[in-house]
């Protein structure tokens, strides 16, 4: 992958494949492009339907540089480093597919971005979008549990478990956690003026008030797919779903 330097100086690890109108693809958390996007096929389709596919890997995953501090994670710095990479690319328009936690990377950077032209949130909630703090301290206190039999809450034992899975940096995905900013309010939500497609997997039992996300969202519309939170992304009609609504726009 390519890198660049972002706003306060961290390596930031990107991708282009393909040709025509940008899309960039934000992975989740513990995740990277490649998990997300490459191997379930979904990087291939878009870019396959006749779309330039921008890969970027968020700071503290995949290739990017991954700082401890939570101070590097904050004041919306994910977000800020995907206006950085637009710059870099010198885009005047794109169109952003996030999933889980690049949903919601998504959702804060299309009212401040003016270059954005669609959503797709995958794997979001409304529930998860209006968090609170506490639950993003219980997912730090696991990814920094030296033991991980003396995690209870079973959420943050989840994501200890696909993070210990997918081998990330635990220090820095709790920093993560502990760095992230604010959480999204109904006024912010309301303000994404773009079209959004919200697409889930039918099983996903980790996030909820996905109808009410996309009814909270003007001009979104919601879409379910077969699987669950990490499965949902490697069915087809979850890269079907994506390309027919880039094609509609």
């Amino acid at each position: 992958m390519k890198r660049f330097a972002s706003f306060d100086g961290v390596g930031i690890a990107y991708d282009v494949l393909g040709a025509g109108p940008a899309v960039l693809m934000h992975h989740g958390f513990a995740s990277s492009s490649a998990t997300n996007w490459v191997r379930p096929g979904v990087a291939a389709a878009v870019a396959g339907a006749g779309y330039s596919v921008i890969l970027i890997d968020a700071r503290g995953h995949g290739e990017s540089d991954k700082p401890h501090e939570p101070a590097a994670y904050a004041d919306g710095a994910m977000v800020r480093d995907v206006r950085e990479l637009l710059d870099v690319l010198g885009l005047d328009s794109v169109n952003v597919v996030g999933y889980s936690m690049g949903a919601y990377v998504a959702m804060s950077l299309a009212p401040v971005e003016p270059r954005v032209r669609s959503l797709v949130l995958g794997g979001a909630g409304l529930n998860q979008t209006i968090r609170r703090p506490e639950y993003m301290t219980r997912i730090a206190d696991a990814l920094e549990a030296t033991d991980p039999v003396t995690i209870t809450d079973a959420t943050a034992r989840a994501f200890r478990n696909f993070a210990d899975a997918t081998g990330s940096d635990r220090l820095a995905l709790a920093a993560v956690r502990r760095g992230d900013g604010p959480p999204q309010t109904l006024e912010s939500l309301r303000s994404i003026a773009v079209p959004t497609l919200v697409v889930n997997g039918e099983e996903d039992a980790l996030v909820n008030g996905t109808k009410s996300l996309a009814d909270v969202i003007p001009n979104a519309r919601l879409v379910s797919v077969p699987g669950n939170h990490l499965s949902a992304v490697v069915k087809l009609e979850f890269r079907q779903a994506i390309v027919t609504f880039l094609d509609g726009l």
